[in-house]
């Protein structure tokens, strides 16, 4: 019962409470750091089909286990839809949703450790995003497909086990004993993704959490190498800028200052 309380009860509030204070802290201290680090002007070929692939597929995979979790059996099954045909429905749209994902991850990854540029570019944080991020990925495909497409006929149902417990820990009354006879694979899925959700403040995840409301109408984005803002030998000794904005200096106009653009 020990271990029960310390995986069912003990590390969902663990990583909820590690997810809400890191985002606290992160905003706090580096609102200039809440950004994906956009690459697109390393590589624009790959990254024109995986990165639409890969967000509309962990869109709607999101979507799928919300309504599958949050959305009580009984409630589905009161508005006409039939155990049968919800299962059709969950495994066909989430398989699809699942492959999007998974297609649009490799493309990405490809992308990222073939090109050169973004490869100097990646960061130890980096590369523990890309592996937190592949393991629930690939448990929560394998339990679908051991489970719900392989297994027992009529699958899993986890509507009466996974579903009950995400709902008796978010109302703060938690029943870890509904997770007891949970299938090991859909176990280790959940786990990975509690870590992932405990990390996620401190990676380029984090802007998952703002809505680009004003992503539509935002400025271009002026991109300017950093040897362009420096004087040549000619004008005058040679600047180093640190990172930031920095002032653009042109030669013909090296008295004239311009306005700040992205050093």
């Amino acid at each position: 019962m020990s271990a029960d309380m310390l995986m069912w009860v003990g590390l969902p509030y663990a990583s909820f409470a590690a997810l809400v204070v890191g985002l606290i802290w992160r905003w706090r201290t580096d609102q200039f750091g809440w950004t994906s680090r956009s690459s697109q002007w390393n590589e624009r070929a790959i990254l024109r089909w995986s990165s639409p692939l890969f967000h509309l597929g962990i869109i709607f995979v999101f979507l799928g286990h919300v309504a599958g979790m949050l959305v009580p059996k009984g409630l589905t099954e009161a508005v006409g839809v039939s155990e049968h045909l919800y299962h059709l429905g969950a495994v066909t749209g989430g398989g699809i949703a699942g492959v999007m994902t998974i297609v649009g991850l490799i493309g990405l990854l490809y992308r990222r450790f073939v090109t050169r540029s973004i490869l100097l570019r990646t960061t130890t944080s980096d590369i523990v995003m890309y592996v937190l991020l592949i393991i629930p990925i690939v448990l929560g495909m394998g339990a679908t497909l051991m489970n719900q497409v392989f297994g027992q006929p009529g699958g899993y149902d986890y509507r009466e086990t996974i579903g009950p417990w995400i709902r008796s820990v978010i109302l703060l009354h938690p029943q870890p004993g509904l997770m007891a006879e949970v299938p090991l694979s859909f176990q280790l899925h959940i786990i990975a993704a509690m870590i992932l959700f405990a990390v996620l403040p401190w990676t380029r995840l984090v802007h998952i959490v703002s809505a680009p409301v004003a992503y539509p109408t935002r400025p271009d984005i002026i991109y300017r190498s950093r040897t362009a803002g420096t004087l040549s030998a000619t004008d005058g000794p040679r600047r180093d800028y640190s990172r930031g904005w920095q002032p653009v200096r042109h030669q013909s106009e090296a008295s004239e200052d311009v306005p700040y653009v992205g050093a």
